[in-house]
């Protein structure tokens, strides 16, 4: 039995303030695309379906469209809701939707039961536990001892014990502790919402969401899968891809990527703003994807966003780095200040904050300005 494994759809997100949807239709049409050339069984949907608890109606549009295209396609879709969905909207029509085998998480109250499958090595099952916070958990078993995120998953998967004569998949969106988060995700300040890995060791194979990075955890079966779109620089080198998981008989699984390539690349330049502005270095490359463009100019560049922008119309964003942003000077007061004249004050402040001297032609300039300022003072 052969599962896409799919997660953090993120629909409706915004990065930079850059709506993300035409992206993410472009992607869901590609992933649709493989699954008709690489044929599965079910799919996988590991939370956070939406960016937000309450999406823009355009993201819920898009789910809808993706939903109703995978079950045109008969395929068996499993999904939870994550950390950003709200689990009631998530889990709204979920019996009517269970009719068209879309499968959807319900409002936590209990231990996950079993969606059956079958092939020909016998049954699979199949077990939705959305995202998962300790007093979800302690509502339900008041009297167990749940004072963290561990704790709390512990409990639920000791009520879950699957059919050791069956082959089982749990869809799960928890932080697993061991793997590695990046800019994008929200990792708990001190890491209180790690879970341990061994929890999950009853299951054949285990979808995971939440962090964007697709890895393993400890072992190949324990997986995220990454999102489908880099949604932060911190991403900018990661290679997106859908992750197919194939269940032969019962101890024996296999994973598999297909690339996935977006409609805009999300990259980092850098370089001069005249290196960045010359035909020669952008002509022929994706000037519309999505950049952080670093500029090594020792002095900013008056507008350089808007300017830019003419060349590269979706940079997101802009940044410098130069002697004055490397280094991080305190200013302090001279001891003698009555030793220093206007023009030294001056040019000592203009190198503190700049992390080099005033030029000839600036002193000149502004020791002109000081004279004019002062003989207007006198003449007054």
């Amino acid at each position: 039995m052969r599962f896409a494994h799919l997660s953090d759809l993120h629909l409706g997100k915004r990065v930079c303030e850059f709506s993300m949807l035409e992206d993410q239709k472009y992607i869901l049409e590609q992933i649709l695309a493989l699954l008709d050339a690489h044929p599965v069984d079910g799919v996988l949907l590991a939370g956070d379906l939406y960016d937000k608890p309450v999406p823009p109606a355009e993201a819920v549009r898009l789910l809808d469209w993706f939903l109703t295209q995978l079950a045109a396609r008969g395929l068996p879709v499993f999904a939870i809701s994550g950390n950003h969905d709200s689990a009631d909207r998530v889990a709204f029509g979920a019996a009517l939707l269970e009719t068209s085998r879309v499968y959807v998480s319900p409002m936590f109250s209990g231990a996950p039961q079993p969606i059956c499958l079958a092939d020909e090595h016998g049954p699979v099952d199949v077990y939705l536990l959305p995202f998962l916070k300790p007093a979800s958990v302690r509502h339900v078993w008041p009297d167990e001892p749940i004072e963290s995120y561990n704790d709390a998953l512990a409990c639920v998967l000791r009520h879950c014990t699957p059919d050791p004569g069956h082959r089982s998949v749990l869809v799960a969106h928890q932080f697993v502790a061991g793997a590695a988060a990046c800019e994008s995700e929200e990792p708990s300040v001190g890491g209180l919402d790690c879970v341990d890995a061994a929890l999950f060791d009853a299951f054949d194979y285990v979808a995971l969401g939440h962090l964007h990075s697709p890895q393993k955890v400890g072992r190949d079966t324990l997986r995220y899968c990454g999102t489908p779109l880099k949604y932060s620089f911190s991403e900018a080198h990661q290679h997106k891809s859908i992750t197919f998981v194939d269940l032969g008989e019962k101890g024996c699984v296999d994973i598999s990527t297909a690339p996935l390539t977006p409609l805009h690349d999300l990259r980092e330049v850098r370089g001069s703003y005249l290196e960045l502005t010359d035909r020669r270095t952008y002509e022929g490359t994706a000037t519309d994807d999505y950049l952080h463009i670093t500029l090594t100019d020792e002095q900013d560049v008056p507008d350089a966003l808007a300017k830019l922008r003419l060349i590269y119309p979706n940079l997101m964003r802009l940044d410098y780095d130069n002697r004055r942003t490397r280094e991080d000077q305190q200013i302090t007061a001279p001891e003698r200040v009555e030793n220093i004249t206007p023009l030294q004050h001056l040019a000592a402040f203009y190198e503190l904050q700049n992390n080099q001297p005033l030029t000839d032609e600036q002193a000149a300039f502004c020791q002109q300005l000081i004279e004019d300022i002062w003989k207007e003072g006198e003449d007054a």
